[in-house]
């Protein structure tokens, strides 16, 4: 009993199980929360969502669903309506023709990567990710028995890996590359012929290319390109989060190619069973408040563009300006080494929750914090001014 049972006298959970780090930003929304619970005035840039609810067509639409529909079990892959709205939308932004049985629908872009994963990666197996990057991606891949390779990019380079990372992650047999643009926590994008090359070297080595696009449409600058555009190998992972603004409502989508799409549907089928009915039906009325989110988009940037004027006069000044998303990343390194503890006095002492760099990259990110500047206008203005007043301190 001793071998295989803790010290209260439970079962060992797996070694896999045991290596999962906290997901950091929600220990920092729970201490937010407890805070503001108890009167006190914050300003959330923790968690990467929306202030805004879904757009108003899909909340009367799936209103009108709860009055007048049974919502049971749909198909595993999504209704086949959605299906073909998502890839007739792929189509208007992208002005790329993919057939809805390419699409599959599923419980958010977090079920996305997991059936993806599940159905190109053996157990051992090893999948690039560039570093500072979605903390979820490394704890999926070990939950899955599967190592996360990081790449170590920098501010230089936007962020972003290059097509020698390509060379090198087949080199030591890596299954391939994950690239998230634009990206979370940097807010940047791959630009220029770049991805072209990324999906290129991944082809001419044999790697699989994952590309999450769940901020897509949400760019300031120059449009997101989706790697659709130069792969039809390419696993396309998005979501209604983020530009439709939807977080709650757990519901997104993955684009692959169609030798895939069997094995997909019976992971999803024993896991998933089938996305929530609801939720698809909300996702089909969204597509009709393309203006409202647009606007919202209109709020984004004039976020940013408060919070990249502001923050370098409050001291912290080395931002690259971000591409798309609504996220910023600043390096402290002229404050502090330790970003975690940086974070918790900021919340504690001025009432602005952000997100430690370790959440993002474990070997640089007690440098770094991330900012999401996704909530009220206002909210903004006043976090610039109360960060300011409290590093005059520092």
């Amino acid at each position: 009993m001793s071998n295989r049972s803790d010290t209260n006298g439970l079962p060992r959970p797996l070694a896999e199980t045991r290596a999962i780090d906290p997901f950091i930003v929600m220990d920092v929304m729970s201490e937010a929360n407890r805070r503001e619970a108890g009167g006190e005035n914050i300003i959330h840039m923790e968690v990467g969502q929306p202030a805004t609810p879904a757009p108003r067509a899909a909340r009367e639409r799936a209103m009108k669903a709860l009055r007048e529909e049974r919502l049971g079990y749909t198909e595993a892959l999504g209704m086949p309506a959605l299906r073909e709205r998502i890839a007739r939308y792929v189509k208007e932004r992208y002005g790329k023709s993919v057939g809805p049985e390419r699409v599959i629908v599923t419980a958010g872009s977090s079920a996305g990567f997991v059936l993806a994963f599940l159905a190109i990666l053996d157990p051992g197996a090893a999948l690039g990710l560039p570093s500072p990057g979605y903390p979820c991606y490394r704890q999926i891949l070990k939950a899955l028995g599967v190592r996360p390779h990081l790449i170590e990019t920098s501010g230089r380079g936007r962020w972003m890996p290059t097509a020698a990372d390509v060379d090198r992650l087949a080199d030591e047999d890596a299954a391939g590359l994950l690239l998230a643009s634009p990206n979370n926590p940097t807010g940047t994008m791959v630009l220029g012929p770049r991805l072209a090359e990324l999906a290129e070297a991944c082809r001419r080595r044999g790697l699989w290319l994952i590309s999450d696009e769940i901020y897509h449409g949400l760019e300031y600058d120059a449009p997101a390109e989706t790697a659709l555009a130069h792969s039809d190998a390419a696993i396309v992972v998005n979501s209604f989060s983020k530009y439709f603004s939807m977080t709650g409502w757990r519901i997104g989508w993955l684009i692959v190619p169609e030798a895939l799409t069997r094995t997909i549907e019976r992971l999803a089928q024993n896991l998933y069973i089938s996305p929530p009915a609801i939720s698809q039906i909300a996702a089909l009325g969204a597509f009709d408040g393309l203006d409202e989110l647009e606007e919202i988009k209109a709020r984004y940037a004039r976020n940013r563009a408060v919070l990249l004027e502001e923050l370098p006069r409050a001291g912290l000044d080395a931002i690259l300006p971000a591409d798309g998303a609504f996220y910023l990343y600043a390096d402290i390194s002229r404050f502090t080494g330790n970003s975690a503890e940086f974070a918790s006095a900021m919340l504690r002492e001025t009432g602005v929750a952000t997100t430690p760099g370790i959440d993002f990259d474990p070997d640089r990110g007690g440098c770094y914090l991330r900012l999401c500047y996704a909530g009220a206008e206002d909210d903004m203005a006043e976090a610039a001014r109360r960060i300011g007043s409290w590093l005059k301190t520092k």
